[in-house]
């Protein structure tokens, strides 16, 4: 008998080992999982709060200037902020495509149009200095998740 208990005895210990053992696991994994997704919830947030329209009119003849071929070539839209933060003016937030073709931030210019802030409900001007062909054209816009799209003929 006693070695019946000696037996169970040790047979307990050792499922308890196991247990404590996968129990730490668990407690690790389901920290690193909570971690991740405060993280990844925070991003979404960001996008989720970010918001932009074009509010540029596409059949007006303001949209492209080629200043008579001297080399200047520049489309300038109107962007608002209609989401519940401040966004940056600074070209390096934004991401531009013209047709397809990437623009860089090198050629980009952002500017608040009444103010130095880009607060919700206020319109900044984007110049993009981009030679444009005659036909169709289309515009992608992009920041922090949202993406806008213009398209216009010029010509």
């Amino acid at each position: 008998m006693a070695g019946e208990s000696i037996s169970s005895l040790i047979l307990f210990i050792a499922a308890m080992l196991v247990a404590a053992g996968v129990a730490g696991t668990l407690v690790t994994n389901v920290n690193e999982l909570s971690s991740s997704i405060d993280t990844h919830s925070s991003d979404v947030r960001e996008q989720i709060d970010t918001d932009i329209e074009i509010i540029s009119d596409p059949g007006s003849g303001a949209v492209y200037d080629d200043s008579e071929g001297d080399g200047n070539e520049t489309i300038t839209l109107l962007v608002k902020n209609t989401g519940e933060r401040t966004l940056s003016t600074d070209p390096a937030h934004l991401d531009v495509t013209v047709d397809g073709r990437y623009v860089s931030r090198s050629e980009l210019t952002l500017s608040v149009v009444d103010g130095e802030t880009w607060r919700e409900g206020t319109v900044a001007e984007l110049e993009i200095g981009e030679p444009l062909e005659t036909g169709e054209h289309r515009i992608v816009v992009t920041t922090s998740g949202d993406r806008e799209v213009f398209e216009f003929y010029y010509g």
